[in-house]
């Protein structure tokens, strides 16, 4: 059997931003991922992962965490290992959320922001949120178990203008 028609297996989601203009607060930026289960798979995640937290069962890790946006390339990469995921879990839908906590903030306001998909080193996707200029939370990416059992990738950019906690209840809901 090939890789391709093996599906996805370890993929990684990378986001980047510069730091906010000296003397401004720090910009916080967030990679977060909803699984669902096979019984609700637009309904409520079964779990979520975001900064400080990681899957139950390990597949799904934040290994980065960056509050300013500082260093080179990347701030902040979150992998999930699809390959060892639940059978019951179907469908993970990864998004960005800014942190709103010195008013409020927008993509367009951000210094250089960008994310990028990839599957080892396949690069799936790569997005610097131009469409969601007006946005202060986006999904990025939706990774659905076919009926064969593997994973693959979606592209799913949609903005939201909801606060982090808002959007993480609604950025797995039927057309988002």
């Amino acid at each position: 059997m090939s890789g391709i028609s093996k599906g996805l297996s370890m993929v990684e989601v990378a986001l980047r931003w510069d730091p906010s203009p000296l003397g401004s607060p720090a910009h916080d930026l967030d990679v977060v991922a909803g699984v669902y289960p096979a019984l609700a798979p637009y309904g409520s995640p079964a779990y979520v992962v975001y900064f400080g937290s990681r899957s139950p069962d390990g597949t799904i890790e934040l290994n980065r965490d960056s509050q300013t946006g500082q260093g080179l390339g990347y701030d902040e990469v979150m992998t999930l290992d699809l390959a060892r995921m639940a059978a019951d879990q179907v469908r993970v839908v990864v998004g960005v959320v800014i942190q709103q906590r010195a008013g409020r903030l927008v993509f367009g306001e951000v210094a250089n922001p960008g994310v990028r998909v990839r599957d080892g080193r396949t690069e799936l996707s790569n997005h610097d949120f131009r469409e969601v200029a007006d946005a202060r939370a986006t999904t990025v990416a939706e990774f659905v178990r076919a009926e064969s059992g593997s994973w693959e990738f979606r592209e799913n950019i949609h903005g939201f203008d909801l606060d982090p906690d808002a959007f993480i209840a609604a950025m797995g809901a039927a057309g988002a």
